[in-house]
């Protein structure tokens, strides 16, 4: 990152160029990100609401949940990030997703760290760079308050750094650093078990750097820090009844997927799809065929990173040893690790995207569940360094001209990637934007009337009921039905039991839903009589007596 600099006296840090570009780079991304964090882009949905009201409910002392309500494996760290700002400043959406963008920082700085440690300066700046793009696919997964991924890659990123810094001897205080990695991994755990692949080549990492180590109080350091990081998935799990602990119910929800497609299928859905919608290829509706190139090229950038982590690996064990000495004071695990760390990118890609194409989902919805595939970004600098030493190596004139050829082509895709991710980010903030704004003003103009006239107890359907709770901060209470007005997912059942007991409950339902048409001809002859009154693309029902036919 920088040189030390004496100046008046005292030390201050002094970037050299690519760290003062990569800056540059960082800053401009946190801000474009802030300024969509303030108007609310992307749209807000009743998934993050949930996790919202969780932050309301712990700021004001009601709740302390581990699990997200009605979701038993999803751990609810982002809401406990939130909740001492909503405490304070209420519910919004901006105040929600504020710990997003602390973290999205977080992870460029950490990233950037590590890409400096693995490559060279000017590669981190890149990649760094890269990483400062984003159209919605990828903002969405960033700075939207939905659980586990804005969190656990800083910290598979910090765990990588830890085990570098072990293997290297730069770390001083060698047992507190295992102790906070295993603490990483438990919290790691609680939050988001699709961080499952990174957490186990990131822990065989650590058992190579510090494998003797780890015989000692090291070993049960690192074991107490993660039973401490996953306390609170142990309690809960102990307290549930039979079924109900958070394996049970995540193997439920595994299977519910439906029939498996064709593994080909599945594939194409994962790599071409899934694979540039991760990366901000692509616009959120899908990938053009121009656009699937980077999920093609994929497979083939895993097997070149794994071949030249290899080949550095047994280059640092063919060093003269006086060599590796004078390197640093890690010697040859400190030449080693670099190409350790990088084979442990490339295999936890491989595995996270191994996972992802064995689910139905891949091929059924690639659209939707591309989000399974975020953390791909952690591997990032390992996937594009072949390419990155191909076109450094063309470019200083060392190579055959095959291999300049290859440096060209090489080049050429890394201008490709960037030019690509660019284009998709400015036609997102150009255009996408105004979708996300003009759904979120309407949602905001529905909770505003509801809250000023009323009625503050009211049937809608899912994507509706806990956003419309969270924009009246509680002063409007919804429970949820289907479309055949028959209950719905109710997250959190005091808000459905407070709804059953109204006496004249509303119904909130978009113009000419199923719902819609649906509870009119349940009125019947009182659908006129019955006061409606629109509001932001939604009918407002108030009948005189309530319309409950499931009981």
């Amino acid at each position: 990152m920088s040189h030390p600099k004496q100046h008046r006296g005292r030390w201050r840090p002094r970037l050299d160029r690519p760290a003062l570009v990569a800056l540059l780079f960082g800053l401009t991304g946190v801000v474009y990100r802030l300024v969509l964090t303030l108007f609310t882009v992307p749209v807000s949905n009743s998934d993050e609401a949930t996790f919202g009201l969780a932050a309301l409910h712990i700021g004001q002392g009601r709740e302390r949940p581990v699990f997200l309500y009605g979701q038993h494996y999803m751990g609810m760290l982002e809401s406990y990030l939130a909740a001492p700002l909503v405490a304070v400043a209420g519910p919004s959406w901006p105040v929600l997703r504020l710990p997003m963008l602390a973290l999205y920082a977080i992870f460029l700085y950490l990233i950037h760290r590590l890409t400096r440690r693995l490559g060279t300066p000017w590669f981190a700046a890149f990649v760094v760079g890269l990483l400062a793009l984003g159209p919605e696919r990828v903002v969405r997964d960033q700075l939207t308050v939905v659980g586990g991924r804005p969190e656990v890659k800083p910290a598979v990123l910090l765990m990588l750094l830890i085990t570098v810094g072990l293997a290297a001897g730069t770390v001083h205080r060698r047992r507190l650093a295992i102790g906070l990695f295993g603490l990483l991994v438990g919290l790691a755990v609680w939050s988001d078990w699709l961080i499952l692949p990174y957490l186990a080549v990131t822990g065989l990492a650590l058992v190579w750097a510090v494998r003797r180590e780890l015989l000692g109080w090291s070993g049960l350091l690192l074991v107490a820090g993660v039973v401490v990081g996953v306390a609170p998935m142990i309690v809960d799990n102990l307290r549930a009844g039979p079924g109900e602990d958070s394996l049970s119910v995540f193997r439920e929800v595994s299977t519910k997927a439906g029939p498996q497609p064709p593994l080909s299928d599945r594939v194409r859905g994962g790599l071409l799809e899934g694979v540039p919608l991760a990366h901000g290829l692509c616009p959120v509706d899908g990938c053009g065929s121009w656009q699937q190139w980077f999920g093609v090229l994929y497979p083939v950038l895993l097997l070149a990173g794994a071949a030249l982590a290899v080949l550095a690996y047994r280059r640092a064990a063919g060093a003269p040893r006086g060599e590796r000495v004078g390197r640093g004071a890690g010697g040859l695990r400190g030449e080693r690790v670099g190409p350790v760390v990088q084979l442990a990118l490339i295999a936890g890609a491989a595995l996270t995207l191994l996972s992802y194409v064995r689910s139905p989902l891949a091929a059924t919805s690639p659209l939707d569940n591309a989000r399974y595939l975020s953390l791909l970004q952690l591997s990032l600098p390992a996937v594009l360094w072949p390419l990155w030493v191909a076109a450094l190596t063309a470019w200083r004139g060392t190579s055959s001209v095959l291999g300049r050829f290859t440096g060209a082509l090489s080049a050429a895709v890394l201008a490709a990637l960037t030019v690509t991710t660019l284009v998709t980010t400015v036609l997102f903030a150009a255009t996408g934007t105004a979708a996300s704004r003009t759904e979120e003003r309407q949602a905001r103009e529905l909770a505003a009337a509801l809250r000023a006239d009323g009625p503050h107890e009211v049937y809608g359907d899912y994507w509706t009921c806990n956003r419309l709770i969270f924009n009246t901060d509680e002063s409007v209470v919804c429970g949820v039905l289907d479309g055949n007005l028959s209950p719905g997912q109710n997250r959190y059942r005091p808000y459905w039991r407070q709804v059953g007991r109204a006496e004249r409950p509303g119904y909130v339902v978009e113009v000419d839903s199923p719902m819609d048409r649906r509870l009119r001809r349940l009125l019947a002859d009182r659908a006129d009589a019955a006061p409606v009154r629109e509001v932001g693309g939604y009918r407002v029902y108030h009948p005189d007596t309530p319309v409950r036919p499931w009981r």
